[in-house]
């Protein structure tokens, strides 16, 4: 986690030189964010992100050389968190993104306010999808063959974390699922910690896939 005297530092990640630019004067005049590095292409990133280790990359889907998701499956397990930023919210773009490591997912219309938040909530930790991105990932879901009803992969978990995973998978915050469980918040906090855990995960991003994956949650239910 980044102390909180020291910025949070960013890798922006695009092939058009104007977007690169413009993403990185709007994320460095931001006190509390600094851009260590930019790159064109996916391979270059991995390059800037071997010599930087920033907090969060900013990773554009469409690129030559090596794309985003190539690039960001590469990055998974080391220090940076990636947040994908696409013209496009097309449904196979969002699951390989996520399935390959991305924190987050947003669109390249959204507001110059929404981008310097979506870079501060991942690097804090969490996910972050945009709405239309989040919709269209449920669909996806809603397409598949039902899975078992108790999943194997599952069965590290509790039924309480069970239960929270699926209140996680729904879009909860750990206060919301306090409430609802009647349980402390950092109980709460503590059974996502531990899910992540034993699952191997890293963010809500990643829970949210495995619980739809598994069966543990669908749409509707």
């Amino acid at each position: 986690m980044t102390p909180v005297d020291e910025p949070i530092s960013v890798v922006v990640v695009d092939d058009q030189d104007m977007v690169r630019a413009g993403f990185a004067a709007l994320l460095d005049a931001q006190d509390d964010l600094t851009v260590v590095g930019q790159a064109a292409d996916g391979q270059a990133a991995l390059e800037v992100c071997a010599r930087t280790a920033p907090d969060v990359v900013l990773m554009d889907v469409r690129m030559p050389v090596l794309d985003g998701v190539e690039a960001t499956r590469r990055l998974a397990g080391g220090p940076s968190r990636v947040l994908m930023l696409t013209t496009f919210d097309i449904d196979e773009y969002v699951y390989t993104a996520l399935r390959a490591g991305a924190s987050g997912f947003l669109l390249k219309d959204a507001t110059p306010d929404e981008l310097v938040s979506a870079v501060r909530v991942v690097a804090a930790g969490q996910s972050l999808l945009a709405p239309t991105v989040t919709r269209r990932l449920i669909e996806h879901f809603t397409r598949q063959p039902a899975l078992a009803a108790t999943p194997p992969t599952l069965d590290a978990l509790t039924p309480r974390e069970r239960e929270v995973l699926g209140w996680v998978a729904r879009g909860e915050s750990n206060t919301e699922i306090a409430a609802r469980l009647v349980l402390a918040e950092q109980t709460v906090k503590t059974h996502v910690g531990r899910i992540f855990l034993k699952l191997g995960i890293r963010d809500r991003a990643q829970a949210v896939m495995v619980a739809y994956e598994t069966g543990l949650v669908s749409p509707g239910r």
